[in-house]
């Protein structure tokens, strides 16, 4: 019996067009990778979102309507950058609240809770390292109501069936009068999307061919990294940002675990990521897809990005 990463590996690498999925891409090397593309200056959305968590955060509390104590539950929480501002807000301010933060990744976990513990003393923190639903189906027996925190824009790296699928499971893991406050990069000029996603510093390129040493380490394979490339384009009609791991030669590779020899071609194909820019009014109709009411949306001075309130009602 192979496990899901595995399974996932195969199914992606002997497809017609081949896909790796990019949830995998967030092993602990890939974190401190995506850490370093986030630090970019071209990379604009961990400015734009940094700035309306700074500059915002007595707006989006008095939006929440909470009354009493409630509960803060981030979902992929990374290094909490940008959601110390919120904390320290609220901190500062003595409102009775807990910080729940959920990521895959023990190590970013750790790193977390140690600075935050260091820089927040008194913040009431319950970290978690895990599946997202399972953590939260335990959080509906709360007492409290919750801000569920979905940030960075990365529910623009779901296909429009799979975006709904995922916040219908997040929709069905909240209780009544639950909030969402979710991240989501918005279209604008196609020359800063672009320079943000085809970096020249490289730095999206090793994040793209961890995945295969990843698969190395993991999987017993035998990819040969300098035989690789990365390439993304950008559809400023649709709003999609695809990436691509290309075969610079044509070439076989072995995976032990599963026990399969994978050939690909001359400049053959892996798509590893979806980025999908929305606009304001697809935003709406993607909560109401999903059985939100959308309340507002927090923008950036720029309206690069936007930080979009909604309730499970």
């Amino acid at each position: 019996m192979i496990d899901t990463f595995a399974q996932d590996v195969l199914n992606g690498l002997t497809a017609n067009n081949k896909y790796l999925s990019s949830k995998y891409f967030y092993d602990d090397n890939g974190s401190r990778i995506f850490q370093e593309i986030m630090n970019m200056p071209e990379y604009y959305p961990t400015n734009a979102e940094f700035e309306i968590l700074s500059m915002q955060s007595k707006q989006i509390i008095e939006a929440l309507k909470f009354i009493g104590p409630f509960n803060i539950v981030e979902l992929g929480a990374g290094d909490g950058f940008k959601t110390f501002k919120l904390l320290e807000y609220l901190v500062s301010n003595n409102v009775d609240f807990h910080y729940i933060p959920i990521d895959i990744s023990q190590e970013a976990i750790d790193m977390l809770s140690t600075r935050l513990k260091k820089k927040l003393p008194s913040l009431k923190i319950h970290p978690k390292v895990g599946d997202y639903f399972k953590i939260l189906k335990e959080n509906r027996k709360s007492d409290y109501p919750s801000l569920l925190l979905f940030l960075g824009g990365n529910i623009g790296n779901y296909k429009k069936e799979e975006a709904i699928d995922l916040l219908g499971l997040i929709h069905k893991n909240m209780k009544i009068g639950d909030k969402l406050l979710i991240g989501v990069d918005l279209k604008k000029n196609p020359i800063i999307i672009h320079n943000a996603y085809y970096d020249k510093h490289g730095i999206t390129k090793r994040f793209n061919l961890n995945l295969l040493l990843r698969i190395n380490r993991e999987l017993g394979a035998d990819f040969k990294i300098d035989d690789f490339d990365f390439y993304c384009h950008y559809n400023p009609i649709t709003g999609d940002v695809k990436s691509y791991i290309i075969s610079l030669t044509k070439q076989t590779v072995y995976i032990k675990t599963l026990d399969k020899h994978i050939t690909f071609d001359y400049n053959e194909l892996i798509w590893t990521e979806l980025s999908k820019k929305y606009s304001p009014d697809e935003i709406s109709n993607l909560a109401k897809a999903s059985h939100f009411k959308p309340i507002t949306n927090f923008l950036d001075c720029k309206h690069y990005f936007a930080d979009s309130l909604w309730e499970k009602m």
